[in-house]
């Protein structure tokens, strides 16, 4: 764990801020969900939650199902970070952060599909140079819990109709999944 030298006492109601500078370089949003542990060492830890995460074999084993059915690489995405892939490195992917495009994506409620009119190259991971030929996020409860990506691959260059219709079913499977 990293000391930041950055000290906060808790006020009358129990409640502590976490430094701008903090919330800006860990990605915490305002109405972004936090886990708290504690360990016998008397630390308290705030870790950023995702439902997606928590459901990460299931994420797996959706990113499989849609790259033999799609026929092209498959990332599933938190509202921060790689969570599971399938047709590509699982090293090379793992982890990633999400690129400033997906992140504006996610918030916009938007989606993205690359076709004959619409050629402009669009990332998903940072650090990753494999552009997407679609991305849905994924809206939870009426919360974006994440994306759907799926990537081009030397013979798929653009969005065909079925696999539209796949990345929304996944995005709408795993938000259920989500729900309960």
């Amino acid at each position: 764990m990293k000391a930041t030298g950055i000290v906060r006492r808790i006020d009358d109601l129990g409640r502590v801020v976490i430094p701008k500078e903090i919330r800006r370089t860990m990605r915490i949003r305002e109405g972004d969900p936090l886990e708290i542990y504690t360990n016998s060492d008397g630390e308290v830890i705030f870790k950023k939650y995702s439902a997606i995460s928590e459901m990460s074999e299931n994420a797996v084993h959706v990113a499989d199902i849609m790259y033999k059915i799609a026929g092209c690489p498959v990332v599933i995405f938190d509202k921060d970070h790689v969570v599971a892939s399938s047709g590509v490195s699982r090293k090379e992917f793992a982890e990633r952060r999400v690129t400033g495009q997906l992140e504006e994506l996610m918030e916009s409620r938007s989606q993205y599909f690359r076709t004959e009119d619409n050629r402009q190259n669009f990332y998903g991971a940072e650090g990753v140079e494999k552009p997407a030929i679609a991305a849905v996020p994924i809206i939870s409860a009426g919360d974006i819990t994440g994306a759907v990506v799926f990537l081009e691959t030397d013979t798929v260059k653009e969005v065909s109709d079925l696999q539209k219709s796949l990345i929304n079913a996944s995005a709408q499977f795993l938000a259920r999944q989500i729900e309960g």
